[in-house]
């Protein structure tokens, strides 16, 4: 018979202060309430003998998921370390791409590029967050994935609806860094197929209120195809201090190096693309309680470098050419305060943000050129914005009712745009309840939608902001080791950017306009069962989704969305510290006007083998050696075999 060994580190919490859920399998006798801010907290002896140790049923002790944002909903899981730790899934890319709400969409292997869609919307419309930190970049959601943060230093993903003002349009994704344990070293190596290489080493340090978080990796290939090599290289920490006095501090700061070979990535006219990409950022947030209020701040900045190359290092490129270059940097302050009364806790805050490109490519013209720092080449656009939210936001609860509303002011030089959230969940038997919410939301056109123009493309500075009215309705039931979920949304868009097809003297192409209407819907279904024995866990999720659009032009990506999407995920105890894991997904996605997209099975496993600090692993993804496309003309990467050992302290 097992022993308690730990409290399970979840993003829910044993209380509703702590955000947890508290899953307790087997407990001795004698037990203590371990407590979860960004650092786990080591387990204590106990103090009295245990005489005997008693076997109780898994008890789920629940309370609503904590929003860092200013929306009202509660989040939901994407992805818990505790259940995926062992799974097939290398990179936050691969976890992502089986979530029945996200559209993940590679250019190569390995996350190198990657767009990241949120329930139909497409890779603009999606906040992507750090910590509860927005680092969105502002030119272009292809570079919001750019995180220097690799898979095992992630415990949760969260994914956050309804957020009002500027900012999430169809959804927000809270990438949560936490430690293996309180104190910790972890090195991974591991190699493949296609001259694949991947160390990684991180470690953990906690005493007396303060956690020290540090990790560090190089990912390399030669590339699996002609121009798809690429190397990667991540630094990050985070550091927390909480005491009674000073409250709780949460900084981070991370860099991220990238090379690759983008092999017909943004046009299959040239095999020989290329991009360099390097991305800063750091951000501190302070919080305290005092008496019945809560006093929040947090300020933020990311810089994003980007230097696209049509002709790789130049060769066969015309005279006269260079590549585009862009560095953005986005800053970020807010402030809030929470007051806990009677009626629940109300919430007062405002934010502003400051956005600006320098590029060769984008935006409005310099007086004066200024140099491309380690580049010969200069910089001669630029564009900037200022971007003020302030909101009212009130949390209660009824009984087995729990309400929630928000109000929103958005002010940028797109005018000012009032928005808000209401939301409602009902507890109608134990561990059932049934939630619905309503959220007025708008996004702001990227600088490429502005200012991108090219031989095939045009842009339009004269672009709107983006509106959008969505409905969820969703319903949960818990019972022991079993979990089941279904929701539904719909949103109504309006000013909708997107891509269209048109005729110009010089031939058809692209141009940045805006739809009248679009209509977006769609259901999502999750079953989990989660054992303790030989079978691990087993989960099967399916996702549908479907829009209409008022005009019947040729467009880039408002009918470009998955279509339908269906996950099998399970994990099993085989023998004394051997495991497997399995995934199975099939993806069908919807054919446009002038694409047709064949669905496909992708089955990845992974075989690990434990024996005390070292754990021996060998995996395989596309095990099928499927032939698949996540954009025209961009093959994704056949059987892909790699090894590794794992050493933690």
């Amino acid at each position: 018979m097992g022993h308690f060994t730990r409290w399970t580190r979840k993003p829910y919490g044993a209380f509703a202060s702590l955000g947890k859920v508290v899953k307790i399998g087997v407990l001795s006798l004698t037990m203590s309430i371990v407590t979860h801010s960004p650092k786990s907290v080591a387990a204590q002896p106990d103090s009295l003998e245990v005489a005997r140790v008693v076997e109780l049923e898994a008890l789920n002790v629940t309370a609503e998921r904590l929003n860092p944002t200013r929306g009202v909903t509660t989040p939901t899981e994407v992805y818990s370390r505790d259940t995926l730790s062992v799974a097939p899934l290398q990179t936050i890319e691969s976890v992502l791409r089986i979530n029945p709400a996200v559209d993940l969409r590679e250019r190569g292997a390995k996350g190198m590029q990657a767009d990241i869609s949120v329930r139909g919307g497409t890779y603009d419309q999606t906040l992507i967050l750090l910590n509860g930190i927005d680092f969105t970049d502002a030119r272009t959601g292809h570079q919001s994935h750019s995180l220097p943060v690799d898979l095992d230093i992630i415990g949760e993903i969260d994914f956050i609806t309804g957020l009002t003002g500027i900012g999430a349009f169809s959804g927000a994704l809270n990438f949560i860094t936490t430690p293996l344990r309180p104190n910790y070293l972890r090195a991974e190596l591991s190699g493949g197929a296609y001259g694949y290489l991947y160390s990684n080493i991180s470690g953990a340090f906690t005493r007396n209120g303060l956690s020290v978080l540090a990790a560090g990796s190089i990912r390399r290939s030669d590339g699996y195809t002609h121009n798809t090599d690429f190397f990667n290289s991540n630094l990050y920490s985070r550091i927390t201090y909480q005491s009674a006095s000073v409250g709780l501090i949460d900084a981070q700061v991370g860099y991220q190096w990238r090379d690759f070979g983008a092999n017909s990535f943004y046009s299959t006219a040239f095999p020989d693309q290329f991009e360099h990409t390097e991305t800063q950022l750091a951000s501190i947030r302070w919080s305290r309680n005092i008496g019945m209020f809560t006093l929040n701040a947090n300020v933020s900045y990311r810089k994003n470098f980007d230097r696209y190359e049509l002709y790789r290092a130049g060769k066969g490129a015309p005279d006269g050419w260079t590549p585009n270059y862009h560095t953005t940097d986005n800053a970020g302050a807010e402030i809030s305060v929470d007051y806990r009364w009677r009626w629940g806790t109300s919430s007062i805050g405002a934010d502003y943000k400051y956005n600006h490109l320098y590029s060769n490519v984008l935006g409005e013209l310099m007086a004066a050129p200024i140099p491309v720092p380690g580049a010969d080449a200069v910089y001669t656009r630029e564009k900037g914005r200022h971007i003020i939210n302030g909101w009212l936001s009130h949390r209660m609860r009824l009984g087995s009712t729990s309400l929630a509303g928000s109000f929103n002011l958005s002010h940028s030089e797109y005018g000012t745009f009032p928005s808000g959230s209401l939301a409602v969940s009902q507890q109608l038997l134990e561990g059932w309840d049934v939630e619905a919410d309503l959220t007025r939301s708008m996004r702001l056109p990227t600088y490429t939608d502005l200012y991108y123009t090219t031989a095939t493309h045009i842009g339009n500075p004269n672009l709107k902001a983006e509106q959008a009215t969505t409905y969820q309705l969703g319903t949960h039931y818990r019972y022991g080791r079993f979990q089941i979920g279904a929701s539904g949304f719909f949103r109504q868009g309006s000013n909708m950017i997107d891509w269209r097809l048109v005729e110009t003297p010089e031939g058809q192409k692209w141009q940045s306009t805006q739809l009248t209407r679009l209509n977006t819907y769609g259901v999502e279904l999750l079953a989990t069962y989660r054992g303790r024995r030989i079978l691990r866990h087993v989960t099967l999720s399916y996702g549908w989704l479907n829009s209409n659009k008022d005009t019947h032009d040729i467009t880039k990506y408002a009918l470009d969305f998955m279509n339908h999407k269906v996950a099998l995920q399970c994990g099993v105890n085989i023998w004394r510290g051997l495991s497997a894991e399995v995934t199975a997904s099939w993806y069908d996605r919807k054919d446009t006007a002038d694409t047709i997209y064949k669905p496909y099975w992708l089955l990845d496993a992974r075989l690990s083998w434990t024996q005390g600090a070292f754990t021996f692993y060998v995996e395989a993804t596309n095990l099928c050696n499927t032939v698949y496309y996540d954009f025209v003309g961009v093959i994704q990467p056949p059987r892909w075999i790699s090894g590794g050992v794992v050493m933690t302290l």
